[in-house]
């Protein structure tokens, strides 16, 4: 019986430990794990992708992009995320990135822009994830991709700051070309 309540007691201590430094799990485990597959991601996007067009990039630039000339845009039939990663999957699937229902439209690893082929990247979209391009440009890939993540853990997709951001110049280009 002793033996049972010792195991149980340790069992408890552990959960506390593991819950009251889930941050540090994330941080140290998992974030640079994201960070060196979305760096990839990002170089297979700038090889492959399409290089934005004048009226593109004039909206790049009035943004603040400041190499415009960078971005690409690689149309894709789904979104990659790094699935075969068990971890990460899972934490993807416990902040809202991915999981059943969930549709990845677009997203940006730094200068390359994927987009699903049947989405209508038009100028308010396109300055949506301008915007996160230049949220990268102003500090660094590992710095936002941090942020986003204790961010949508913490405000959920809708009210994390960077999306807010991001939403915020769908209102002010909201019209198409």
């Amino acid at each position: 019986m002793k033996f049972i309540k010792f195991v149980s007691l340790a069992l408890f201590i552990v959960i506390v430990v593991v819950a009251l430094s889930y941050e540090k799990i994330i941080a140290r485990v998992l974030l640079p794990q994201y960070i060196e597959w979305a760096r990839e991601t990002d170089k297979k996007g700038l090889k492959i992708g399409q290089p934005l067009n004048e009226e593109e990039l004039a909206l790049a630039a009035e943004i603040g992009i400041k190499q415009p000339k960078k971005v690409r845009i690689f149309y894709v039939d789904e979104v990659p995320y790094p699935y075969e990663n068990f971890a990460l999957k899972v934490f993807g699937e416990a902040v809202g990135l991915v999981g059943e229902g969930i549709i990845n439209n677009a997203q940006v690893f730094g200068y390359s822009i994927y987009a699903r082929k049947d989405f209508e990247l038009n100028r308010p979209k396109l300055a949506h994830e301008l915007v996160h391009v230049l949220q990268i440009e102003r500090a660094s890939l590992d710095e936002v991709v941090t942020q986003h993540f204790f961010d949508l853990a913490e405000y959920g997709y809708d009210k994390a700051p960077l999306e807010v951001e991001a939403s915020a110049a769908n209102k002010v280009y909201s019209a198409d070309w």
